[in-house]
C-alpha cells in the first residue's frame, strides 16, 4: 500500500512550534535521567499481530507471538514460571493465555529475557519508558483519569514541563522509545488506513534530530525519511526506524490537539 500521509503530505514537520534551545536541555535531562530509572522492552510481536508489510513478513527476526505458539510444553512451563504471577497459570490451560502487548497478560521482564536468550526473539525498542502509562492502544488519545506519573516528574521535571506545554486539549499517553546502537525499529503500521480513516493526534519529538524514522511505501518498496525533530505522521502508514551506530530515541505524546492548533496547521499544510 502506498503512503497515505496527512493532507497529501507524507508527514508534517512541526519544528517551528518547538524551541530548539529547549530541546537541547530536554535531551540533556533525558540522557542523564535514563540512567536512574527502570526501562522496559516493547515491540517483538508485530508479525504475529499482522501489522508488518507482506514484503518484510518473512525476515529472519524471531517474533515472540509466533515463538509462543510453537513452544514445547516443557519450555512453556519455564516461561510461565518466569511470570511475575506464576501462581495464576497452569500448563493445562495454555490455550487460554495470550501474552504480550495489547493482551490480557503482559510479559514480565524475565519472560522477555528468556524469549530473547532461549529463542532469539528480537525486541526492537529496548529502552521504553512511560511518562503517562497506557495498557491498551485504544486508550491512548483520552486523557480521562490520567496524569504524568510521580517518578517521571521527579526524574524528568524539565521534560514533563515541556510535554505539558505542547498544544494538546488532553493528553492520553506519553512515552519514550529508544533503540540501542545497530538495532532497527520493525516496519509496521498501527491501523489499516482503509478502515481507520481519521488520523490520530500525536506529536513525536526527536531532540537530537538524528532518529532514522522512515515511512514505507509497500507498493513501490521505497522509504521516505522523516527528517524533522518534531513531527506528526499517519501511523496507519507503514513506518520503521533504520539502524544507526548510536543510541537513538524519541518522545511520543498522544491525545487531542487544541482546536486552534489543528486549525493553524491545517491552514498551513493542507493549502500547499
Amino acid at each position: 500500500m502506498a503512503i497515505v500521509g496527512i493532507w497529501g503530505k507524507p508527514f508534517l514537520n512541526l519544528e517551528e512550534y518547538i524551541d530548539p534551545e529547549l530541546l537541547l536541555a530536554v535531551d540533556d535531562e533525558i540522557t542523564s535521567a535514563l540512567a536512574e530509572v527502570d526501562v522496559g522492552y516493547t515491540g517483538g510481536s508485530h508479525k504475529w499481530m499482522g501489522i508488518v508489510p507482506p514484503s518484510l513478513a518473512q525476515d529472519d527476526y524471531a517474533d515472540y507471538g509466533q515463538v509462543l505458539g510453537s513452544m514445547s510444553d516443557d519450555d512453556y512451563v519455564r516461561f510461565l514460571a518466569l511470570s511475575d504471577t506464576p501462581y495464576r497459570y497452569r500448563i493445562e490451560e495454555r490455550a487460554q493465555y495470550k501474552f504480550g502487548e495489547e493482551q490480557d497478560h503482559p510479559l514480565s521482564r524475565r519472560q522477555m529475557l528468556f524469549l530473547k536468550y532461549k529463542f532469539g526473539v528480537y525486541f526492537p525498542w529496548k529502552i521504553f519508558y512511560q511518562f503517562i502509562p497506557v495498557e491498551y492502544w485504544n486508550e491512548k488519545s483520552s486523557g480521562e483519569g490520567k496524569s504524568i506519573k510521580r517518578e517521571a516528574r521527579h526524574r524528568f521535571p524539565l521534560t514533563c514541563a515541556f510535554v505539558e506545554s505542547l498544544p494538546f486539549k488532553e493528553m492520553g499517553r506519553c512515552n519514550l522509545m529508544g533503540l540501542e546502537a545497530n538495532d532497527h525499529g520493525t516496519v509496521h503500521r498501527d491501523g489499516d488506513p482503509r478502515e481507520k480513516t481519521e488520523v490520530d493526534h500525536f506529536i513525536s519529538i526527536a531532540p537530537r534530530g538524528h532518529k532514522r524514522l522512515f515511512l514505507w511505501d509497500e507498493d513501490e518498496r521505497a522509504s521516505t525519511p522523516v527528517d524533522a525533530r518534531a513531527y506528526w505522521f499517519n501511523d496507519s502508514d507503514y513506518h520503521g526506524v533504520a539502524p544507526a551506530p548510536f543510541f537513538q530515541y524519541s518522545l511520543r505524546v498522544d491525545g487531542v490537539f487544541e482546536p486552534s492548533f489543528l486549525e493553524e496547521i491545517s491552514q498551513k499544510h493542507a493549502a500547499r
